[in-house]
């Protein structure tokens, strides 16, 4: 049984995501520059703004993972999952993430970024 409420448990989540959706929003930012596309700023200029919004959104999320003293660090990877320890309110608690399932919601929270309207 986990100690952690459900809007904590986001919130950890959304700091283990969102560093991974931006580094491939990076990554892709540098495949695009060298891509013969005819015209690239478009593409360019949709994954900066995808990328801003992910950062800001990061920079939140670790803010209030601050303030309430919440920890996460990755503990261990293989190919099937990767372990992670939260330490919150004097309590740690590991959970395993399939990564299949990490990628997925890595996918969804880009597409977000992406393609929903802006706030």
């Amino acid at each position: 049984m986990t100690r952690i409420p459900n809007d904590v448990r986001d919130l950890i989540e959304q700091s283990i995501y969102l560093p991974m959706a931006i580094s491939i929003f990076n990554r892709d930012l540098a495949v695009i520059e060298k891509s013969p596309f005819k015209l690239n700023r478009p593409y360019l200029t949709l994954v900066e703004e995808a990328l801003k919004l992910a950062q800001k959104d990061l920079a939140i999320v670790k803010q209030h993972l601050r303030q309430q003293k919440i920890k996460v660090q990755e503990v261990e990877r293989d190919e099937a999952f990767t372990l992670y320890s939260f330490l919150y309110n004097g309590y740690e608690e590991k959970h395993n993430y399939f990564n299949p399932r990490i990628r997925n919601k890595v996918t969804e929270i880009m597409e977000d970024y992406l393609f929903k309207p802006k706030k």
